[in-house]
């Protein structure tokens, strides 16, 4: 039976109420108390870093921007310490950021795990640790849990799953595992599944999608691959579809309908090829900030954005201020998972 315009629906996959445009389902957006305040906010972690040839250097500083706008970010305040190759997630409240590695001479990771108030500006405080010491590694998250996934303690990756109470505080607790081994991948989600994908597994670079339901406890399954091969992408959603952006040596964006199964499409290209981006999104818009080129490396404070519902190139937002981002980590306040 044809769907009319203006039909209702409720999609139990997203857990939202959508609507019948003529050509398509949409969610509809309820108001929340961040589009109260202007709109969704991201948050970037390690903002400023430098490049030489004799080092590369991160920092602990934390900018934001509004997602619906355009513009340079804002400062936010500062991690605890100098580290990059975190992992970042959230509920609309509270951000989260966990593990990462440190900056020389210490050259080690960490097993930390912090917060910040979104809505707010100041320091990290401390939430609780890592069942490990670990960087490169993926997370996602729930309106209610935040999973950590992979990573590299070693260079080949680990295949852990581990997960928090967002809105505690404590140490993360065992979740399952991933179907391989997986570092310097890119993670998102859907209000019930938790994606990673992209990254090294074991010594190959790896073009596999995997997913878990966040609310249980469980081992990852199957979701299909990435039609690029590459490790250092960056991902974000909102509540229909994950995106995978960049990566080294390639300005890709493939994106995928996270309440089915298939392999991943095609939608456009970044405005510069960089892996170790840091994404953010709203229920509309992708953001990519950051990253470092490959070849002779250097940092870029280059912010793009997408409109996450359509296909095409990545299109200039404003710069990170202070310098670019190498390494770190975003989150958002209106990302797909809440």
């Amino acid at each position: 039976m044809p769907v009319s315009f203006g039909a209702l629906r409720f999609n139990n996959d997203s857990n939202k109420l959508e609507l019948y445009d003529g050509n398509q389902w949409t969610e509809i957006v309820a108001s929340s108390p961040d589009s109260q305040t202007g709109g969704a906010r991201g948050v970037f972690f390690g903002v400023g870093g430098t490049n030489t040839p004799l080092s590369q250097t991160s920092t602990n500083i934390i900018n934001y921007i509004t997602i619906s706008t355009t513009g340079n970010s804002i400062d936010f305040g500062d991690l605890s310490s100098v580290r990059d190759r975190s992992a970042a997630c959230a509920s609309s409240t509270r951000g989260i950021i966990g593990g990462g590695f440190g900056q020389a001479p210490t050259l080690i990771s960490t097993n930390l795990i912090e917060f910040v108030t979104i809505s707010s500006t100041g320091n990290t405080t401390t939430f609780g640790n890592l069942s490990a010491a670990k960087d490169n590694l993926g997370s996602c998250s729930s309106s209610t849990r935040g999973l950590f996934m992979g990573g590299s303690p070693t260079p080949t990756g680990i295949n852990v799953v581990e997960y928090i109470t967002i809105a505690a505080t404590g140490n993360a607790v065992d979740f399952g595992d991933l179907t391989e081994n997986q570092a310097q991948q890119a993670s998102c989600s859907s209000p019930t599944r938790g994606f990673s994908a992209g990254g090294y597994s074991g010594a190959p670079q790896s073009n596999t999608i995997c997913f878990v339901t966040i609310s249980t406890l469980g081992n990852a399954a199957d979701f299909g691959d990435l039609p690029t091969t590459h490790r250092e992408p960056s991902a974000c959603s909102n509540a229909t579809r994950g995106v995978w952006a960049g990566g080294y040596s390639v300005n890709v964006i493939e994106f995928i309908t996270m309440s089915s199964l298939g392999n991943a499409q095609d939608f456009g290209d970044l405005t510069q090829h960089r892996g170790f981006l840091q994404a953010a999104s709203s229920s509309t818009r992708g953001t990519f900030a950051g990253g470092v080129h490959s070849g002779p490396q250097t940092f870029d404070n280059i912010i793009d954005y997408i409109t996450i519902m359509s296909t095409g190139n990545a299109i200039d937002f404003g710069d990170l201020v202070g310098g670019g981002g190498r390494n770190g980590a975003g989150l958002s306040n209106g990302h797909g998972g809440l």
